[in-house]
């Protein structure tokens, strides 16, 4: 018992503190994919590829636009307990696929709580994730997120780079706010496999890159659609690369989700500087 507890103390500098695990360097080749929308083909197309790959990855479900009645484009809920007792991750993306604004502040709490509700009728658990609906997102966001239990909240390239783009920067861990999180490629109908790469090359050492793909196909919503041929290419290539391929809530492996920064902004603010000179 006395050796046990030299141990632990003795730990004490390597940062496991009761139970804490010490965090891992961020590995050369790893990459988050992330599923936005709740569209049907995610379920049909893309999970069975995955699993077949060993890949993990985040799906972050609304049931806006009319994910209620449409469901040749949308999944259902029973589909969504699927895909989470696969061991994919559950992440919210608002009921009404609602913009995070200045206006829209003080609905979040309701629209976060009501995709909770409709998880734990479903034996999902809460989810610690979040995507900002139609990637904009306000600051002060952020402390409603956290006070709702979320730990890392994705958003898009943009402000760094124009939506239109579909770019984006790798996430920094430590940098970056856990609930600010950059998309560094939101994969558009016109990419290639140069354009998936060119994503996955804008991290560095120690940072990550977060795809953002919407359906594949994706019909309802075709400036984001990706088509299963390509997207297998893509799936292929980090097989090939040997890319260890994560969910948003894997990221806690290399970054305390608790340990906010005091300017969350900070960080945009210089690479829009150096990336533009503003």
């Amino acid at each position: 018992m006395a050796a046990f507890c030299l141990s632990v103390l003795a730990a004490v500098g390597g940062q496991i503190i009761a139970g804490q695990k010490s965090l891992e360097p961020v590995p050369d080749k790893v990459v988050v994919l992330t599923f936005d929308d709740s569209v049907r083909s995610q379920f049909t197309n893309v999970r069975p590829l995955l699993k077949r790959l060993g890949f993990h990855a985040t799906f972050f479900i609304t049931e806006g636009f009319d994910f209620k009645t449409n469901k040749q484009d949308y999944m259902t809920w029973d589909q969504i307990k699927t895909l989470n007792d696969d061991g994919f991750e559950i992440g919210n993306h608002t009921r009404d696929h609602m913009g995070i604004t200045e206006k829209t502040l003080p609905q979040v709490k309701e629209q976060l709580e009501a995709i909770n509700e409709d998880c734990r009728k479903h034996d999902i658990p809460k989810p610690v994730s979040f995507a900002y609906p139609g990637n904009a997102f306000h600051v002060d966001a952020l402390p409603i997120l956290a006070s709702m239990g979320i730990q890392f909240a994705r958003r898009g390239g943009s402000p760094e780079y124009s939506y239109d783009e579909g770019g984006g920067v790798a996430y920094e861990p430590g940098k970056d706010h856990p609930l600010l999180i950059p998309t560094a490629g939101d994969a558009r109908p016109t990419w290639t496999i140069a354009d998936f790469k060119k994503a996955l090359a804008r991290a560095g050492k120690g940072t990550v890159p977060v795809i953002q793909f919407h359906g594949v196909p994706d019909h309802a919503h075709p400036w984001v659609n990706t088509p299963l041929e390509r997207f297998t290419g893509y799936m292929q290539f980090l097989k090939n690369e040997g890319y260890q391929v994560l969910a948003m809530r894997d990221l806690s492996r290399f970054v305390d989700p608790s340990k906010k920064l005091a300017d969350p902004e900070a960080i945009i603010r210089e690479r829009i500087k150096m990336i533009h000179g503003e």
